[in-house]
């Protein structure tokens, strides 16, 4: 009887003990594909940061002692978010190649992270390159009411999603859908400035690095794609690539590929002699093909200001009888600029 009561209080002792929680996160997962870095970043600013080991297959497991919230994930260059909080148990797997789309969260916390990672995903199902290209004010409206119908059926999937994170994802939804239509708002209004068949704003006389000077009348017979840019502009050195690209694709055709900078000194401390010299440094250095001219007064250029060009890269199409093709056409990078080339049969 006594050995039954000392058994009977130990399983009492031990099924009432409660298990301390952890003062720290664990997080584990695979990235297929994975960077040449090898490493998975974990940061919030410069409040916090741990750099993660990413084993040759790809997979990784390590603990931090955080504060609860939601932190930046970064493997190479790709970029996410993730809430993390100490004592829980959290997975991320994906694939480098197309990180986002890939993406799926597991173990603790999966719920706000895959909902806020899919409230992310759903703009583009419904912000596509054709609608910012070529779409009307209609087709925005449509669009917009497309992608709020699909947040809120979000919502219902995601129902144990807290309170201050639905909050956070509501306003993030609605201050998207709000820039998007400020953007739209002066692409709509510059496609009616600049119809198709008007006659297109010239240039004139300006410096070739070829050597000489030239100007749009002096192209004419030919289809005129024009890129708008500047050695100091990140996006527009990010085309060239692809602007290599199409050149070559479409060489030997009637089309001249005509590259205008805007540089005047920005970038150069506003010192428009380095900013003159850089412009040949950087014609020189990435071998940039085209023909390439400096416009004669930066954003102040006849031009670019009978354009309404105030951001770059932009970029314009004129046909052969120098009218206008498209006054804000597709950049190298997307697939609708040689899906437009081959309607013109050039």
């Amino acid at each position: 009887m006594k050995r039954l009561l000392a058994l009977c209080i130990a399983l009492s002792l031990f099924a009432c003990k409660k298990e301390e929680p952890k003062d720290y996160a664990t997080i584990s997962g695979k990235i297929e594909n994975s960077h040449e870095s090898k490493t998975l970043k974990i940061f919030k600013g410069r409040e916090y940061e741990k750099v993660i080991t990413i084993a040759d297959d790809g997979t990784f497991k390590d603990t931090l002692k955080i504060v609860e919230g939601d932190y930046s994930i970064q493997h190479g260059e790709q970029y996410g978010v993730m809430y993390l909080k100490n004592d829980n148990e959290s997975t991320l797997n994906t694939d480098y190649e197309s990180f986002d789309k890939s993406l799926v969260f597991g173990g603790d916390g999966s719920d706000i992270n895959n909902f806020s990672l899919q409230s992310f995903l759903i703009s583009s199902d419904y912000f596509t390159e054709e609608l910012v290209s070529n779409g009307s004010q209609e087709d925005l409206d449509t669009a917009i009411n497309k992608y709020n119908s699909a947040y809120e059926e979000l919502k219902k999937k995601y129902v144990d999603v807290d309170s201050i994170h639905i909050a956070q994802m509501d306003k993030n939804v609605e201050g998207q859908a709000k820039q998007l239509k400020q953007y739209m708002a002066s692409k709509i209004a510059m496609r009616a400035q600049f119809p198709e068949g008007k006659a297109s704003p010239t240039f004139v006389n300006y410096e070739n690095f070829a050597g000489g000077n030239t100007s749009l009348s002096d192209l004419k017979g030919k289809y005129v794609y024009m890129d708008i840019w500047a050695t100091w502009c990140g996006p527009c050195k990010a085309e060239i690539p692809s602007l290599k690209k199409v050149e070559k694709q479409f060489h030997g055709k009637n089309i001249e590929f005509v590259s205008i900078s805007v540089d005047e000194g920005r970038g150069y401390k506003g010192d428009a002699a380095k900013a003159y010299e850089g412009w040949k440094k950087m014609i020189t250095e990435k071998e940039l093909g085209g023909m390439q001219l400096l416009a004669d007064n930066g954003f102040r250029s006849t031009f670019i200001q009978d354009y309404k060009i105030n951001g770059i890269p932009r970029f314009i199409l004129v046909d052969p009888e120098g009218n206008i093709i498209n006054a804000d056409a597709p950049r190298p990078s997307n697939p609708q600029l040689v899906e437009l080339f081959n309607t013109l049969k050039l």
